[in-house]
């Protein structure tokens, strides 16, 4: 493989999700590689992906690649849950000849549950659409053929933080509902399958009970696109913080002021932006 120009590793490594939630994840990757620019898509006018069709999030996922690889992004992340499960394959089909790989976060987090796990028992929260696909059950099965997985299908837990802040007794209520088949289940570890859920993860943790890991996707995603970019020398170089801006499809105020709470970092530029319609394979 010929050595990358300065040129190609200053490029900046994009990340979407449907809405804010995907901040979390962008906020390990800002940590964990500062030397790196970043832009990020939040696809807040089609939120929530969770009730999606399988189709929809096909369309979704790939007119939001096409968008992001027109800004020359070196990297994609699909830093959402139920987009990784309905699109990933095809999006590294589409992406196979462009030398840009495509992570997502399922199998990262599914790594981390395996690896973390004493018992064997993994509890999945999750969106219904990523839930329905079996892409952790798949992923963790692969980790582990005899773990025993317990998924739970939350269709309100991301709205619900999305829709914004202080938490009040029907979000503690919401999360109580689901964190009880997984007492029931007898889990030692659980996945946050929406990158909106480490936002509650104080109020599962203490649910769950503190003898239970929680495990959310950013730590296993950071961990992989600086293997990914280390074996295509794409790492930056730069002695300094890089740069990082947003795309929203929706209003930008309101994506400024929770975004800004979800990466804990000050969001700077948010630009809206319009979607071109793209062709899906059948």
């Amino acid at each position: 493989m010929s050595a990358m120009s300065a040129t190609d590793r200053d490029r900046p490594i994009a990340v979407f999700d449907s809405g804010v939630g995907g901040l979390t994840v962008l906020h390990e990757l800002l940590v964990a590689l500062p030397g790196e620019d970043f832009l990020y898509l939040g696809d807040t006018a089609r939120f929530p992906y969770g009730e999606k069709t399988h189709e929809q999030l096909r369309t979704f996922a790939l007119e939001i690649a096409e968008h992001l690889l027109a800004r020359d992004a070196k990297l994609l992340v699909v830093a959402c849950g139920s987009a990784t499960a309905a699109a990933l394959p095809l999006l590294r089909d589409r992406l196979a000849g462009s030398g840009v790989d495509v992570l997502g976060v399922i199998e990262p987090a599914a790594q981390l549950a395996v690896e973390a796990t004493r018992s064997g028992r993994i509890g999945v929260l999750a969106t219904p659409a990523t839930v329905a696909s079996g892409a952790f059950s798949d992923a963790i099965a692969a980790g582990d053929p005899r773990a025993h997985v317990e998924s739970v299908a939350c269709p309100d837990l991301a709205p619900i933080i999305q829709s914004g802040f202080p938490f009040d007794e029907r979000v503690v209520e919401t999360v109580r509902r689901y964190t009880t088949p997984l007492r029931a289940a007898d889990v030692d570890t659980v996945i946050l399958g929406s990158t909106h859920y480490p936002l509650v993860a104080p109020m599962l943790q203490r649910m769950l009970g503190r003898g239970v890991r929680l495990v959310s996707s950013g730590e296993g995603v950071a961990r992989a696109v600086e293997r990914t970019l280390a074996a295509r020398e794409l790492l930056a170089e730069r002695p300094l913080e890089g740069a990082y801006r947003f795309h929203t499809t929706g209003d930008v105020e309101s994506f400024r002021a929770l975004g800004t709470r979800f990466l804990q970092m000050p969001l700077g530029e948010v630009e809206r932006v319009v979607l071109t319609p793209v062709e899906v394979p059948v």
